[in-house]
């Protein structure tokens, strides 16, 4: 059977960079949308979006900010628009499910599991921040636990089959795919599952090739066929371990909220240049990429006309 055609996802903003790590990091509404359609013109078939402050770049969790810019982006193309659920370490729940519960997106962002999630190593890096709330961010990671109790979980996920979205299931280690499976035993979440690995985050699992080989195989043991396997790595990582989980019959995703790079010691200059490189590794090794509408029949999902933006 021929191999099915590797999903392209391609996060642009997110909530762990900032500013002054790159001026390619797009902030305002124009800037996540050009970066956007920059990525799915690359081969992007889903975009997974956080919204910003256009004024100084932090992470804003409002429907009201995603509103800025997702109607002209839906004009624009046809990707799949995932909305994060997850937003930032320091936002509450209410805070974080608001945009999904009231957008109704195709897909939705679920981190899996409560977890330290340290981004403080990255103040050795700077000696100077443009903003203020930058350096701030940082620090207190510290000492924040990134919550997702079961009950957290729950919540999540009715709100949003309630509203005909799926879920991008984030799991950052393994006892992620063990909480996943608890959730599949007790008939709360339907095949197929869209199970995104996250290696190279500071409390989390790691990114040897070991790590994404066992993440691999505990996915399989508790899912068989009915999950989709995509993965991400962090930082320098990300396309390496892209390259790998592609050879393993995965799918990936790259984007600026994961990588500011584009190849050993070469910052990106946009998202769009991430998924030139991670296309050219898929065909590489004689695959080709899914389409948006693939990737909706993969992962039975509603259609972009049943989103409420």
């Amino acid at each position: 059977m021929a191999q099915a055609p590797v999903i392209i996802t391609c996060a642009v903003t997110g909530g762990i960079h900032t500013p002054t790590m790159s001026s390619a990091l797009p902030v305002t509404p124009d800037e996540i949308i050009a970066d956007s359609l920059g990525a799915v013109e690359a081969g992007a078939a889903i975009l997974h979006l956080h919204a910003r402050n256009p004024e100084d770049g932090r992470p804003e969790q409002t429907a009201d900010a995603f509103m800025r810019f997702l109607p002209r982006l839906k004009q624009s193309t046809d990707a799949v628009i995932n909305l994060t659920t997850g937003g930032s370490p320091h936002m509450a729940l209410a805070e974080r499910v608001a945009p999904a519960a009231t957008l109704h997106p195709e897909l939705a962002s679920l981190n899996m599991g409560s977890m330290n999630f340290g981004l403080f190593p990255l103040l050795e890096k700077y000696p100077e921040f443009r903003f203020e709330w930058e350096k701030t961010h940082l620090e207190a990671t510290r000492d924040v636990v990134f919550r997702n109790t079961f009950k957290d979980i729950e919540y999540i996920l009715q709100t949003g089959y309630r509203n005909g979205t799926r879920f991008e299931f984030e799991c950052y280690d393994i006892s992620h795919l063990y909480n996943l499976a608890h959730f599949v035993d007790r008939g709360l979440v339907k095949p197929p599952f869209f199970v995104q690995s996250v290696f190279g985050i500071l409390g989390g699992i790691g990114t040897h090739p070991e790590d994404v080989a066992h993440m691999k195989r505990t996915a399989d043991r508790l899912f068989g066929n009915d999950y989709r396997w995509s993965v991400l790595g962090a930082g320098s990582s990300q396309l390496r371990i892209a390259a790998q989980a592609a050879a393993l019959g995965g799918n990936v995703r790259v984007g600026l909220e994961d990588s500011l790079w584009a190849g050993r010691g070469r910052m990106a200059e946009s998202s769009g240049q991430q998924v030139t490189l991670v296309r050219k590794i898929i065909e590489g090794l004689g695959l080709r990429i899914a389409t948006p509408d693939e990737a909706r029949e993969m992962l039975a999902l509603k259609g972009g006309a049943d989103v409420a933006f």
